[in-house]
């Protein structure tokens, strides 16, 4: 039966990949408390430790706004951790999926993005994601890079869908934006 070490456990991804990922091997899902992804020793025993057939790694920093103060940060999680675990991934000859960001483009394109569109993040968040999948590329062999936007599922808190639908049940009346396009998955 395959490993498979999936990050982010406890985030809205991770409970939902779970799931999925379960008929496929045996998951062993780790969360902060596991594996300190702000600290590389932490992620290399851990890896050491599990010897995954797979990775799939579902953590990152995700306060978009607050990258832009705690840049060391998100960079620490969201670059320099995904870059780890391919190094870790090559060396065991494993499977790196990594989960990133459409935060990685400007938004500027009136079409969905497609993996032939070049990045060109604005922000702190989108950089740190951009230079994650850019490691990710350079490290690791065997890797697949999973662009998401407008993450929802029936796990996990803040999706926007479920926001709707509790505000829905509490008022009257909703005002959303209407001037964004994205893709929900």
């Amino acid at each position: 039966m395959k490993k498979i070490l999936l990050t982010g456990i406890t985030g809205q991804v991770g409970q939902e990949l779970e799931d999925t990922l379960s008929p496929l091997g045996q998951v062993i899902g780790v969360g902060r408390s596991d594996m300190d992804l702000a600290e590389p020793e932490s992620i290399r025993q851990v890896i050491d430790q599990i010897k995954p057939d797979v990775i799939v790694n579902a953590a990152a920093y995700t306060a978009v706004d607050k990258a832009e103060t705690e840049l060391a940060l998100a960079k620490s999680i969201n670059a320099v951790a995904p870059t780890i675990m391919a190094e870790e991934a090559q060396n065991l000859g494993a499977i790196l999926l990594h989960i990133s960001t459409d935060y990685v483009f400007d938004g500027k394109k009136n079409t969905p993005y497609t993996e032939q569109d070049t990045p060109n993040p604005i922000g702190s968040y989108g950089k740190s994601k951009l230079q994650g999948e850019e490691g990710v590329k350079q490290k690791c062999d065997r890797n697949l890079i999973l662009r998401t936007a407008w993450v929802y599922g029936t796990r996990g808190h803040g999706n926007f869908v479920k926001t709707m639908l509790r505000l829905g049940a509490e008022r009257e009346e909703l005002r959303v934006v209407a001037d964004q396009v994205g893709t929900p998955t």
